[in-house]
């Protein structure tokens, strides 16, 4: 009887305990330490400045494209006020404001050029203060 509990405890619960004792790590119970996070702070600081700059610089070039002769001349044509598209434009999304400065940038481009003339521009204004109107009252 005394051999078989033996043998029981060597090939049986020993290895058990074994297995039990080393499947956890030493410092299960300890502090952890500090960890570093995925992305370091300062690196998010600076990606929150250039976005803040660009969004910065595509409400600029859009209310300076409207605050042109030919974009006086569409928000007369729609009936809005220059307070109106001002409030308007800061309420658009990253993304809203980055097409519509893209697209006011290259109708300025082609007016430059030569490729449009003053209606076509004129157009192009209409449409961009309309799209901003039904933008924020979408909203």
């Amino acid at each position: 009887m005394r051999k078989t509990l033996s043998n029981l405890l060597t090939q049986g619960a020993m290895p058990g305990l074994l297995v039990c004792a080393l499947a956890f790590p030493v410092d299960i119970f300890a502090q952890p330490a500090q960890q570093d996070h995925i992305v370091a702070p300062q690196t998010l600081q600076q990606e929150l400045e250039a976005s803040s700059e660009v969004r910065q610089h595509n409400i600029e070039t859009v209310q300076n494209f409207l605050s042109s002769p030919i974009g006086q001349r569409a928000m007369q044509e729609t009936h809005t006020t220059p307070t109106q598209v001002k409030t308007a434009i800061p309420t658009l999304t990253d993304e809203e404001l980055a097409s519509l400065a893209t697209r006011v940038s290259d109708a300025q481009m082609k007016f430059s050029a030569g490729a449009f003339g003053n209606r076509e521009l004129l157009i192009i204004a209409v449409a961009i203060l309309v799209l901003i109107l039904v933008i924020v009252a979408v909203r």
